[in-house]
């Protein structure tokens, strides 16, 4: 009669009933097929390596290696036995590398909250600096506005979020990193296209396009300070329109807007950019994160964003 084969339960590794070194020790043997090799290359005794084996088949009540005089040869059983477990560990060695590597922050993921354009400027060049030092890190990026992505960061469902302008958040970390110069976007008809230097008190009868959203209120608040600075009263048009669609009204003659230099790489048909002669001040961008977030992901792009800034003198 065929006798019943026997089930070898996985819990008995967990528990303790099967040392973890035993099974290495398996392998070892079964690559080898000489007890002396194996346990030369594990750089232990012979007898070490026989017990625990013989110990491991008593606990299995299986056979796994038949003795002879010149090495062992695998059974049945035993070639079985052996490319699961040789699987096994293959699967916890990748483990254990998995983890140390999310642990150094070479591996895992990175969630960034933004809403300045990253096509060029100081954040694109972070991003793909970052990139070719941590290959394996899956960025994920998500655009909003500046109290949307801060509450994120709060909520941990983001890393860190770059924000224009002033950060009114107490309870997170901040640090401004770079700084761009105020540039104005004019339709490409525009009469003041043509001019070497634009000023402010050229702009101050324009009707000004402002976003709600993203940078849209300190672009608001600039304006009207701006203009009232030259006894004049501000005309300004506000959106709840994505950035791109924002200069899509300018290109259709509805006002002119503010942004900063990086926005000046991307192209926008029937948008012309131009700087503001007597304009003091730049568009300043800060990083924003929570003191309580580990990430080792994270604090790799804030070390790589620190050295940037300090090194390009941004701000």
């Amino acid at each position: 009669m065929r006798r019943a084969r026997r089930k070898i339960e996985p819990v008995r590794v967990a528990s303790g009933q099967i040392p973890l070194i035993a099974l290495v020790q398996t392998l070892a043997v079964a690559e080898h097929l000489n007890f002396r090799h194996a346990a030369n290359v594990l750089g232990v005794t012979q007898s070490c390596v026989s017990t625990r084996i013989k110990a491991l088949e008593e606990t299995l009540g299986i056979l796994l290696f038949e003795r002879r005089h010149r090495g062992v040869r695998l059974t049945e059983a035993g070639r079985h036995f052996v490319a699961e477990v040789s699987a096994g560990i293959a699967q916890i060695d990748h483990a254990v590398r998995t983890a140390g590597a999310m642990l150094d922050g070479t591996k895992g993921s990175l969630a960034i909250g933004l809403h300045s354009p990253i096509a060029a400027g100081f954040l694109a060049d972070l991003r793909r600096r970052y990139r070719v030092s941590y290959p394996l890190i899956e960025q994920s990026v998500l655009e909003g506005r500046s109290s949307e992505t801060i509450a994120l960061v709060r909520e941990g469902r983001l890393d860190l979020a770059f924000i224009a302008g002033a950060v009114n958040a107490p309870d997170c970390h901040s640090r401004l990193l770079w700084c761009e110069p105020i540039v104005v976007a004019l339709p490409a008809d525009h009469r003041l296209v043509q001019r070497e230097a634009i000023t402010w008190l050229d702009l101050a009868g324009e009707t000004f396009l402002v976003r709600h959203g993203g940078t849209g209120p300190q672009v608001f608040e600039h304006v009207v300070r701006r203009v009232s600075e030259r006894e004049r009263s501000p005309r300004i048009h506000r959106y709840d329109v994505a950035r791109d669609t924002l200069l899509g009204l300018v290109a259709a003659g509805d006002g002119i807007t503010l942004t900063s230099e990086a926005t000046t790489y991307m192209p926008f048909p029937g948008v012309v950019f131009r700087s503001i002669s007597d304009e003091s001040e730049s568009a300043r961008f800060s990083a924003v994160w929570s003191p309580y977030n580990r990430n080792p992901a994270l604090l790799n792009l804030l070390e790589l964003a620190f050295e940037m800034s300090q090194s390009a003198r941004l701000i």
